[in-house]
């Protein structure tokens, strides 16, 4: 019959595709990315698997009367660096499932 694919070279490359994925996940793991609030009086740092790796508070902006504003600082820190962790997985999961057509995949369109 034409215009069938062969099911079994949609299964190769559905694998090709499953190892180019977690091959991907694992150098994710390694990637990380650094935000920082209050003029880097608070830093974050993340991996690609969005997991917070570390946190600098520099000295200063502890303050005993005002907890809530160092408080602030390691959200805003924190958040922004899981959006930029965020931003780099899709950047790099674009470039694998570029040309693919799967229905429901960002970026795959």
């Amino acid at each position: 019959m034409k215009g069938i694919p062969n099911m079994g070279q949609l299964m190769k490359q559905a694998q090709q595709f499953q190892n180019k994925i977690a091959k991907l996940q694992d150098e994710l793991g390694e990637q990380t990315v650094e935000a920082s609030a209050g003029g880097g009086m608070v830093s974050a740092l993340v991996n690609g698997k969005q997991e917070l790796i570390s946190i600098t508070i520099d000295r200063e902006v502890i303050d005993p009367d005002d907890v809530e504003m160092l408080q602030d600082l390691i959200i805003a820190a924190v958040n922004d660096a899981l959006s930029k962790a965020k931003s780099m997985v899709n950047e790099e999961m674009e470039k694998v499932t570029k040309g693919l057509n799967i229905p429901g995949m960002p970026g795959v369109f």
